[in-house]
C-alpha cells in the first residue's frame, strides 16, 4: 500500500501479532483504488493482497473505487461495512468490477479459507500491516458500539455508503403512469412548479441506516400546553421514548449509537450520519430531568464526547458544527443543566472539568447570554387553543 507508515514493532510483538491477529486477504482490487480500515487509508498498489496483523474486535473497512489516469482518474463515493473480527480469523473476498465493490461470499467457503491459510506465510510480503497508529483513536471513537449493535443500524445491505442509492417512488413501467404525470413541454412559471415536476424519489430499500427514530412531537398524547411547552424545553419524554423503544435494558448503547453515527460521518463521510449525530446530542444535552436520573449515561456522554471533539480535523467545526452555533449553544444547555440542583455531584464536576477542557482548546464562551432566553415556540395539537 502507497504511504503506509507503520509504527516501528518489536519483531517478537510483530510475530505474535501476525500469527493472532486477523487477516483479511482482499484479492483483485485494481491498483489505484483508495482503501481503508479504521482512521487510516491509503492508495492500493501493483503488490497489495490485503491487510494483517488486525487487533480482534470491532473495524469498518472502506474504499472508493478510482477511474484510472486515462479516464480521468476521478474517485467514486466511498462506501464501507463494519466488521467485528475474531483472534486468527481470515476473511476473504474478491473484487467485483461490474459492482465496483467487495465480494466476501468466498469467506463461507471453509475450503477456499484453509488454502488461504495453509499459505499465509508466503502472501505475507503481499499484505500490509494494521496501522497501530491509530488503533488507540479507533477504540476511544468505537469503544460503546458493540457487534450486535453495528448490524442493527447498518443497512440491511451491509454496506455503508457515502450518498444515497435512491429510485423513484413510482417506476412508470406502463405508459399510463408517465402520462398521468406533469408535461415537461412547456416553460416553468416558477420555482415551485419546477420542483413539482421532478419526479419523487426514495432511498432503495435496504440501503438506510437504521437509527433510532426521535420523536417528532417532544410531548405525549392528549399533553396540556403548560405540559407542551415544559416538553419543549426539557427533553426528557422524548429521550425516555427513544430509550424504551429502542434499548429499555441497555441505555448505554444510545452512546453506541452516538459513536456510530459519527464514525459513518468522519470515515465514512456520509452526511446523514452527521445529522443524527447532531439529534441524538441535542436530545441528551437538552434532557435536563433524565440528567438526575441518568448518571452513568451522562458521565459515558461526557467521555463519548471528550474523544470525538478531540480527534476531528481542525477544520470541522469551522466548516460544518459552527454552522448555526450548533454545538456550542448544545452544549451551552448542557452545562447548565449538568451544574443545576439535583445532578450528582460526580457528574456535576466532571461536566465543569469538561467545560473548562473545551474553553481552554477552542476558545468557546458557554457563559455568553443564552440565545434560549427568547420565548420558545411550539406547536400546539390539533384543537388545542390557549386563552
Amino acid at each position: 500500500m502507497a504511504g503506509s507508515n507503520c509504527v516501528d514493532m518489536d519483531p517478537d510483538v510483530a510475530l505474535r501479532l501476525f500469527e493472532e491477529g486477523a487477516t483479511l486477504v482482499l484479492l483483485g482490487v485494481p491498483q489505484g483504488t483508495e482503501l481503508g480500515i479504521d482512521c487510516k487509508s491509503w492508495q492500493v498498489g501493483p503488490r497489495f493482497r490485503g491487510v494483517k496483523m488486525i487487533p480482534p474486535g470491532l473495524h469498518f473497512l472502506h474504499f472508493c473505487s478510482v477511474n484510472s489516469p486515462s479516464c480521468g482518474g476521478e474517485i467514486g463515493p466511498k462506501s464501507g461495512l463494519f466488521l467485528t473480527l475474531k483472534p486468527r480469523e481470515i476473511l476473504l473476498a474478491h473484487w467485483d468490477p461490474k459492482e465496483e465493490d467487495l465480494d466476501f461470499s468466498a469467506s463461507k467457503n471453509d475450503e477456499e479459507v484453509n488454502r488461504i491459510r495453509s499459505t499465509l506465510r508466503e502472501l505475507d510480503p503481499y499484505l500490509g500491516p494494521y496501522p497501530y497508529e491509530v488503533m488507540r483513536k479507533w477504540v476511544s471513537l468505537t469503544d460503546q458500539i458493540s457487534q450486535e449493535l453495528a448490524v442493527n443500524l447498518q443497512p440491511l445491505s451491509g454496506r455503508v455508503c457515502a450518498f444515497s442509492d435512491i429510485i423513484p417512488e413510482l417506476q412508470f413501467r406502463h405508459t399510463k403512469d408517465r402520462a398521468e404525470q406533469p408535461r415537461n413541454d412547456t416553460a416553468c412559471q416558477s420555482m415551485r412548479e419546477g420542483l413539482d415536476r421532478l419526479p419523487k424519489m426514495k432511498q432503495r430499500e435496504g440501503t438506510e441506516l437504521r437509527f433510532s427514530d426521535i420523536p417528532k412531537k417532544s410531548y405525549p398524547p392528549g399533553a396540556s400546553p403548560a405540559e407542551i411547552t415544559r416538553c419543549s424545553m426539557d427533553l426528557s419524554y422524548s429521550l425516555e421514548t427513544v430509550l424504551e423503544q429502542n434499548y429499555p435494558d441497555q441505555p448505554l448503547n444510545l452512546l453506541g449509537e452516538l459513536q456510530f453515527a459519527f464514525v459513518c460521518f468522519l470515515v465514512g463521510n456520509v452526511y446523514e450520519g452527521f445529522e443524527h449525530w447532531k439529534s441524538l446530542l441535542a436530545l441528551l444535552c437538552r434532557s435536563e430531568d433524565a440528567m438526575r436520573k441518568q448518571k452513568e449515561l451522562y458521565l459515558g456522554l461526557i467521555t463519548v464526547l471528550y474523544h470525538q471533539l478531540g480527534e476531528v480535523p481542525p477544520d470541522f467545526f469551522v466548516d460544518i458544527v459552527s454552522q448555526n452555533n450548533f454545538l456550542t449553544s448544545t452544549l451551552q444547555d448542557f452545562f447548565q443543566f449538568a451544574t443545576g440542583p439535583g445532578v450528582d455531584s460526580t457528574l456535576r464536576k466532571k461536566a465543569e472539568k469538561f467545560k473548562a477542557h473545551l474553553t481552554k482548546k477552542f476558545c468557546w464562551d458557554f457563559d455568553a447570554d443564552l440565545d434560549d432566553c427568547a420565548p420558545v415556540v411550539v406547536e400546539l395539537p390539533e384543537g388545542v387553543t390557549v386563552d
